[in-house]
Parts: structure tokens; sequence; C-alpha cells
């Protein structure tokens, strides 16, 4: 099913004020035409911006962090992307527990996971794409995420809990 969608959804457009969440620019995604930003699309584009948000989140603060020694730079590593993993699944588990039974999503955990693949896959090598451009010292963090997806492709048919870390 495809929805009106946000487009360009990431850490960045949420903004906090007092005890509530807003969500910010729904122009979508800048480099796309105007006529595609304005389609409908799968809810799983958004969810998958989202997610690979959070892997740039944690993967920047281990890139930012200066003055380390290779064993603090490890330890925080681990740490870090610990507590990634736990926010993606916890974003993963509300989105889900709110959609319900909708038919925004398959009902078949597989192609809800291989949904959700494509779309975390197509960020990924459009986010490529912009740091090879912008920030080439960048470009391996969005690199991880197909390398991931595709080394894990015949593992995703089995029940396996989602989402996998973007």
């Amino acid at each position: 099913m495809k929805i009106r969608h946000h487009g360009d959804f990431h850490l960045g457009q949420v903004l906090i004020a007092k005890d509530d969440a807003y969500i910010l620019d729904f122009e979508g995604e800048p480099r796309r035409p105007l006529t595609e930003r304005r389609g409908k699309e799968p809810p799983a584009r958004d969810v998958a911006g989202f997610l690979r948000s959070i892997d740039y989140a944690t993967s920047s603060a281990i890139y930012r962090s200066p003055n380390l020694t290779p064993e603090q730079r490890v330890v925080l590593a681990q740490r870090i992307r610990a507590w990634g993993e736990n926010l993606a699944t916890s974003y993963w588990d509300s989105y889900r527990k709110t959609v319900g039974d909708s038919a925004l999503w398959p009902t078949d955990p597989t192609q809800t996971q291989s949904l959700l693949d494509f779309f975390l896959i197509e960020k990924a090598l459009y986010e490529i794409e912009y740091e090879l451009t912008n920030r080439p010292a960048w470009a391996h963090i969005p690199s991880r995420r197909p390398c991931a997806c595709w080394r894990s492709a015949e593992s995703s048919r089995h029940d396996r809990p989602l989402p996998r870390r973007p």
C-alpha cells in the first residue's frame, strides 16, 4: 500500500519541545523531482530513512570522538552500537504496535523484512552517492548497510527479529 509520506524522515526532522515531538520539513528529499516527492510511497521508505539516521547518529558519534586510544574506541563503538540497536528496535516495535494490523505493511514477516531491506538498501545507496560527492570521509557509514543486507539475504527469509541493524 502506498500513502503520503514524509520523504526525508530522519532524526534531524524531529523537534522535541517540552513534552511533545514535532515532525518537520515535509517537502521530501530535495534531490528528488517534485513530482516524485508528491507521489504516494510505501511507508517503509520513511521507516528506512529513520533507521538509517539512527545508524548515522551512532557512527558519527564514534567517528567524531577525538583523543581515544584504539582500545577506548573499541569499547565506545560497542556501547554506542548497542545503544543504536536498542533505539532502532524500540522505534520499530513502537511503529509496528502503532500501525497494528493495517494494510500498510505485508502480514508475512519475510515480506515485511524484504520490503524494509529494499528501502534500507535504496537509502544507503543514495547516501553513498551523497557522501562521495559531499563528504568522502563519511562514505564508510552508509557503505556498511548494503553489504549487511546482501550478506544476510538468505537468513532474512527465516523468522528473524526486525529490524536488522541499519
